[in-house]
């Protein structure tokens, strides 16, 4: 259908723009009828496009957070450590954090990926550090852990031997203390606290195990 006059971009527009002239011209109301039925079925194809907008953007809704949710999983990293042997013996579940932090370093870390990994040696001697202690670790050419030397100091005891030290020495003070561990692949490990003992002027060192026993 063709529309007089300056053809309004809107069919709606048109309808009321033209009411005046429609309503001098009584023979002009069969061209009303026809514009109001194509106004509206104009109003009926713009709703029925909306409701495909409206439905397409709450599909789109639904999918995004599904596509998220798979991007989160396939970024999971999960670390595993290659020296299972070592952690299990020198694992104490009572040990401060940085002791199990640094002997995990120890348990993970890449001798192959290193600047000065070569075929020709069969043993390496890596010195790990942090500020409450250190660990020599011998590895084969394979990254095995062979041996530690580790020392810790400053550190968290563990209750068993903070209530073993306290309730034999009642009344003193422990000012200094040391965590010793020594593993070796086939001889086992062995675990040992230092301790400093203070009570006025007097002063004793005494040693126990991890489990409070006395030395």
């Amino acid at each position: 259908m063709s529309y007089t006059r300056d053809s309004p971009k809107s069919p709606i527009k048109h309808c009321f723009s033209d009411n005046y002239h429609i309503n001098k011209n009584p023979n002009s109301v069969s061209y009303l009828t026809k514009l109001t039925v194509v106004s509206i079925k104009y109003v009926t194809q713009k709703f029925n496009v909306m409701k495909k907008l409206i439905l397409g953007l709450f599909v789109i809704g639904l999918t995004i957070p599904t596509f998220a949710q798979k991007v989160e999983r396939l970024e999971e990293v999960i670390v595993i450590a290659t020296n299972y042997k070592y952690l299990n013996e020198v694992n104490e579940e009572a040990a401060d954090v940085p002791v199990k932090l640094l002997e995990k370093k120890v348990a993970t870390y890449d001798l192959k990926g290193s600047d000065f990994y070569q075929d020709d040696y069969d043993l390496y001697y890596v010195s790990f550090y942090i500020p409450e202690g250190k660990i020599l670790a011998a590895y084969d050419k394979d990254g095995n852990v062979l041996r530690t030397i580790e020392k810790f100091k400053g550190t968290n005891l563990p209750p068993a031997v903070y209530a073993a030290v306290t309730a034999r020495f009642p009344g003193w003070a422990i000012t200094k203390d040391a965590y010793l561990v020594n593993y070796h692949n086939k001889k086992g490990t062995t675990k040992k606290y230092k301790l400093r003992l203070e009570n006025g002027d007097k002063m004793i060192k005494v040693k126990t195990d991890e489990d409070g026993n006395f030395l």
